[in-house]
Order: C-alpha cells, then structure tokens, then sequence
C-alpha cells in the first residue's frame, strides 16, 4: 500500500539555530541547513506525506515510544544547551493514524512500542532542528521516535526499523521518509574547551574512525558496518549508542543492504563531535537479515496491557 521513499543519516547540532542569529556564529552552519532543506525538497518530489524522526535527544528508559500527537506548537529552549537554542518558535502537525500503525506492527515483532497520540509531550530538538528547515512550511506531518535509548539492545532498534518499514508498505496509505537524527561520533568538547572545538573534531582517533565509516557507507559495505556497530557506538561515543543508525539500517535491510550513501552535506565537526547529512537509497529488500529481537525473549520477560 505505502512506500518508505526517502532514508536518511540527519545532523541536528544547535549550531544550525545559531548560525541563523546575527553575531560570530552567523552562517556558519549554512552547508548543513542547506542539507536540511535539500532533503526537505526531495521529500517533497517524492510525495512524501510524513516525516519519522528517529530522534536521538528523546530519552528513555523502558520500551520504544512514538510522539505522533496531531500538532505541536511552541517556543523551545533547549535545556542541555539554553545559549545555543533560546527561544526558537517551531509548529508542525503530527500522524496519529500512522503512529498507531507503527507502533501496532512492532508489537507484532517482538519490540514493545506505545505510540503516544493524546500527549502534552512536545518533540525533542533533535527533530525540531532539522523540521525547523526541512518543514518551515509544515508540508510534511511528524513522528517522533525515541532514539536515545539507555537499557536497550541495538537488535530491538533494527528489528524496530524494519518492522515500521513493514508497516508502512503493507498498512499505510501514504509515503514515508525515515530519518536518523543524530551524530556520528558524539564526543563533546571537555568543558572550558568548547569555543577552540566549535569547529574541531574531538580527538585523532575519533576523526579518522568516522571518516572510515562514511567510506563504507559511500562503498555499500554493510556487512562489515552492521558488525561494527555494537564496538563503533561504544568506542566512537554515539550519539543515543547510535540506535537511531540501527534503526535506520534495520529498516533498509540490516547486513543485507545494497545501496551506496550519497553525501549531501560533507562530515563537518561541530563542539567535538562528527556530523553529517546523507541519503541511503531505499532497495528492495525482504528483510532476512534484520536482527530478531533480544528483549521478548528473555526468560522473564512480560508485557504489560496497552495503555
């Protein structure tokens, strides 16, 4: 019935706002919101009627959730960082039909899902950011998804993807863009070093691993990256422990995936960590090689009733 259209590896850095406001910062992220609004406008040419933003600022501690209210609007300040995000005004409608789809179909899967249609809980910024460019005309219609996931296997947030993918082809009358919204490495700059590191990737190592990545991206080797996963999100300080990249990968098929990554907006390094904006075309794929779920298996595991 439906179609995923569009896949994609988002940044989302407060720098992005910053860069707007007029002072030292001013158009220095002019690349990445470039990148933002190019992948806004092939969403549009591909029909896209709803955004998923596997959103890396949304933290949680038990199960998956979906934000998938029918609008939000407000003033954000962001409380991790208030002098780079203060008062930035967003309003977009959300999905609540395909919340409930998504959350239906992961349930089914093995992956305990609640999407939260009825819900003061406004979106993180790691889905207002990009939205900010993306959908400054509230074309497109929302769902969060919680990304920063603390006591969660990285197999949950594949199968997670995959089963959404699912969703939206079998049950889902529409098109659908699936974004991962979240750096590569996310090693912050020490306190007190964070103006020298604006600009500077945190450490050597750091650098060269995520410029490795993005080369097995842009090559298609899946397998190897699928595999290295687990030690990458670790090692390479991910951002959310990189479950919005699981996600992203479970839906296009897991170690099985055969597309190659287009860059739209270049690696760029931003307060010491990696960030970039990237396309992963969607293949066809029957998903075989996605990961089953690890937590409805273990031997005291029980869901609990809907709420």
């Amino acid at each position: 019935m439906g179609q995923l259209a569009l896949a994609a590896k988002i940044t989302h850095v407060p720098s992005l706002y910053l860069s707007e406001l007029p002072g030292d910062r001013h158009g220095t992220r002019q690349d990445a919101i470039d990148g933002h609004r190019e992948i806004g406008r092939r969403c549009r040419e591909l029909g896209v009627d709803t955004i998923v933003v596997f959103d890396t600022h949304w933290l949680v501690n038990a199960n998956y959730h979906l934000n998938c209210a029918p609008h939000w609007e407000g003033v954000y300040t962001s409380n991790e960082l208030p002098h780079f995000i203060s008062n930035m005004p967003f309003a977009f409608s959300g999905n609540p039909e395909l919340g409930r789809i998504l959350a239906q179909a992961c349930n089914e899967q093995g992956v305990e899902t609640l999407a939260h249609d009825a819900t003061t809980l406004a979106p993180e910024y790691g889905t207002l950011v990009p939205m900010r460019y993306m959908n400054e005309d509230q074309h497109f219609k929302v769902v969060s998804v919680s990304a920063m996931c603390t006591s969660h296997y990285l197999n949950d947030s594949a199968r997670l993807g995959w089963a959404m993918r699912e969703a939206v082809e079998k049950h889902y009358d529409g098109t659908v863009a699936f974004l991962a919204s979240g750096s590569l490495s996310h090693r912050f700059a020490q306190n007190g070093l964070a103006p020298e590191f604006a600009f500077k990737i945190w450490s050597p190592f750091l650098g060269k691993l995520d410029a490795e990545v993005v080369e097995m991206w842009k090559n298609g080797e899946w397998a190897d990256f699928c595999a290295m996963l687990p030690e990458y999100a670790a090692k390479g300080h991910g951002e959310g422990f990189m479950h919005d990249t699981a996600m992203l990968l479970g839906a296009l098929g897991w170690s099985d995936y055969d597309g190659k990554v287009e860059v739209i907006t270049p690696y760029f390094a931003a307060s010491g960590t990696g960030q970039i904006n990237a396309i992963f075309p969607v293949t066809k794929q029957d998903g075989h090689a996605v990961p089953q779920p690890e937590a409805s298996r273990a031997t005291s595991y029980k869901s609990f009733p809907r709420l």
